[in-house]
């Protein structure tokens, strides 16, 4: 198997523009799944449809790229990362349209929710893989996940903001076009990228594995969501999903005990820090995209602000993000992955109370910029460490495998913030709720910052 070349050999400018591309795919795919926070109001008048509706269209697009991440993962040792990163952008743009040209709110979400998940889920998985050959050491690496991480972190905070003066300068569909132009100047840029290995048409793919896999996580989500209509039907959906994942692992263990490839090893399974790493992504990003959603539906709903003014609002958040994840190199070589990653949970913690006592106390936009300050600083800090911890814990033979696994992680993380924290604030729509929804989050964040702490001690 050909190995990735060392970066000192590449041009350097084409190597700015491989990762300007692969940094903006993952700024857009993260753009996406926050921008529509603040145009629930405007969507929602618009297409006919409730809070709820829209609430399910975000929290099925996270799903969907969370639900095929892994099969995405997989999709890029038999045919390629670039090639699968292409069609990805292609598939993306073709949502990213449709969603703009949306009569209701049915089509919304097969534009958003549907194409431009399957989109991101193909596409996202070649990033962190491509990143991980063509940075092979961990200074050069934490630099390069910096950036890509930083304009991930930036897309998902600042998404509000740039989705909250696309609509109210033009209209909520105008930020799906804009969506369009990215993905437009992303396929120019990747024209420049070198796969380090090349495809092996010959590996096997687990259908049965993906629709397991898949099946299993929308019915746990979809449980989640329906809480506060049906707890019968919600248990229902999380007993059904609970059984349809221990059917897709009976089915992964039977194919690997006959010696076939399964949808994904369980061996990855085996390494600790690695599945220590994981539980960390996945309480990262369910922060992240939660505290978007409840800040963002409590400050339209209840506090009665335009798209631009809760936009704004976040753009403390956006701060808090750059600063920390632009520093990744830095940190890096000055402090060990897992003390970054102590910090990040402890500043993000923080930042939740601070969230709920200064709203509770104070009726102006600025009250909660020091909370989303807090949120923004920590959650920068530590995206990077978490995925270099990751990526870092397998060799390159397993890069495919444990890419879209982590991905997945992360974007499931993302799904349920939104169902959860979404569904606690939607079932009240006060402050209380709001209260409760925030304080949901934080204790996500405790079992975040736990499961940091039991992290081996080290440059870990």
């Amino acid at each position: 198997m050909a190995e990735a070349p060392p970066p000192a050999a590449r041009p350097a400018p084409a190597s700015r523009t491989v990762l300007t591309a692969l940094a903006l795919a993952q700024f857009i795919c993260s753009f996406a799944g926050s921008n529509m926070n603040v145009m629930i109001t405007d969507i929602s008048e618009d297409l006919d449809t409730t809070v709820q509706g829209v609430q399910t269209a975000i929290t099925v697009f996270l799903l969907v790229m969370a639900a095929l991440m892994i099969p995405g993962g997989k999709l890029t040792d038999r045919y390629g990362r670039k090639r699968c990163f292409m069609a990805g952008l292609l598939v993306y743009a073709v949502g990213a349209l449709l969603s703009a040209a949306a009569p209701g709110l049915g089509v919304l979400i097969l534009g958003n929710s549907i194409l431009e998940g399957i989109g991101t889920a193909l596409l996202i998985p070649p990033v962190y893989i491509l990143t991980t050959l063509l940075y092979p050491d961990l200074t050069s690496r934490a630099r390069a996940f910096g950036v890509i991480m930083a304009l991930g972190g930036v897309g998902a905070a600042a998404g509000p903001l740039i989705g909250g003066l696309i609509t109210s300068a033009v209209s909520w569909r105008a930020a799906f076009v804009f969506q369009a132009l990215v993905i437009a100047v992303i396929l120019l840029l990747a024209r420049r990228i070198d796969d380090p290995l090349p495809p092996d048409p010959t590996r096997p793919f687990d259908v049965r594995g993906t629709v397991l896999s898949a099946a299993g996580l929308i019915l746990l989500v979809m449980g989640i969501l329906a809480a506060d209509d049906n707890l019968w039907l919600m248990l229902a959906l999380l007993v059904l999903g609970a059984l349809v994942l221990l059917w897709f692992f009976r089915s992964v263990s039977a194919k690997e005990r006959r010696g076939e490839e399964p949808l994904l090893s369980l061996g990855l399974f085996r390494n600790r820090t690695s599945n220590l790493g994981l539980v960390t992504q996945n309480a990262q990003w369910l922060m992240l995209m939660g505290t978007s959603f409840v800040v963002a539906t409590y400050l339209q709903v209840v506090r009665g602000y335009d798209a631009i003014e809760t936009g704004v609002v976040f753009t403390a958040a956006t701060v808090g993000l750059l600063v920390s994840s632009l520093a990744a190199e830095r940190l890096a070589k000055r402090w060990p992955q897992r003390t970054l990653i102590l910090a990040g949970f402890a500043l993000t913690i923080a930042g939740i109370p601070v969230l709920i006592l200064l709203a509770r106390a104070f009726t102006d936009a600025w009250a909660f910029a020091p909370g989303l300050l807090l949120v923004g600083l920590g959650l920068g800090a530590m995206l990077t460490p978490s995925v270099n911890v990751v990526q870092s814990s397998f060799p390159e033979a397993q890069q495919g495998e444990i890419s879209g696994l982590s991905r997945s992680v992360s974007n499931l993380g993302s799904s349920l913030g939104t169902a959860i924290a979404g569904t606690i604030l939607v079932a009240g729509l006060s402050g209380n709720a709001y209260a409760a929804a925030m304080a949901a989050l934080g204790v996500i964040g405790i079992a975040g910052l736990a499961a940091a702490a039991m992290l081996p001690r080290g440059r870990t």
